[in-house]
């Protein structure tokens, strides 16, 4: 689509920069991307994604040098012990939606068919589920 990497696109069209970019499919390619297209003094790449094991990122110094921040992002940053609750409580209360992010439910036997809807896209979510679904 392009004829230059996405990080190059993604400065020309926002004039030097985004201020914050997330990565969330775990490819080592695209968190370098998404660094290199944050604005040089202030942008900031958060890793969401986790990438396959014994996987390695890198940047040239100067991507950090010059200001972007690079940092990673577990369990959104909330913390466990105190902030899970109060998600739980969110939820059953109807104030955070979750249950439209579920397109699938499956049986476990079919744990093949939820990775092949992953894979493909055709799935935001599957639940696998014991007994009858």
């Amino acid at each position: 689509m392009y004829n230059k990497p996405i990080q190059d696109v993604l400065i020309e069209m926002t004039d030097g920069g985004l201020d914050y970019t997330f990565e969330c499919i775990g490819n080592v390619q695209t968190m370098r991307a998404a660094l290199e297209a944050c604005h040089k003094g202030w942008g900031t790449s958060v890793i969401i994604g986790v990438a396959g094991a014994g996987q390695e990122i890198s940047t040239r110094p100067f991507q950090l040098v010059t200001g972007r921040v690079w940092k990673g992002c577990a369990f959104g940053g909330w913390k466990s012990r105190d902030s899970v609750p109060k998600l739980v409580e969110e939820y059953l209360n109807g104030n955070l939606v979750l249950d439209d992010f579920i397109t699938h439910s499956l049986h476990l036997d079919d744990v093949n068919e939820a990775l092949q809807l992953m894979h493909t896209g055709e799935s935001i979510r599957s639940v696998l589920q014991v007994g009858t679904v």
